[in-house]
C-alpha cells in the first residue's frame, strides 16, 4: 500500500482527516465490485455536484439508517442524501 494516503481499515485503525469542508472525517479504503464502481463513476460524471466521498457517505448513512442506527448524525446524513439535488 505504499503511496496510498488511506490505510485499509482492517490493517490499521482508521485515522481522522480534514476534508474539503473542514469537518473532521475518517479516511477509508474499500474494495467494491467493478459494476458498482462503474455505476458510481457514471453517476458522478452526470452529477458533478457529487464526488466519491459524498456518494459513499450517502450510501453508508442509508445502510446504517435502514438497519436501525439511531444516532442523530446518521439520520442527518441519511436525510441530506434523500433530499440532495440531482
Amino acid at each position: 500500500m505504499a503511496g496510498h494516503q488511506c490505510e485499509a481499515l482492517w490493517a490499521e485503525p482508521a485515522r481522522l482527516v480534514e476534508n474539503a469542508t473542514s469537518r473532521p472525517g475518517v479516511c477509508l479504503e474499500a474494495e467494491v465490485p467493478e459494476a458498482l464502481f462503474q455505476g458510481m463513476r457514471e453517476f458522478i460524471r452526470c452529477h458533478p455536484q457529487w464526488d466519491h466521498s459524498s456518494v459513499f457517505t450517502s450510501a453508508l448513512a442509508g445502510f446504517l439508517f435502514q438497519n436501525g442506527a439511531g444516532e442523530t448524525s446518521v439520520k442527518d446524513h441519511y436525510l441530506a442524501g434523500l433530499f440532495a439535488d440531482f
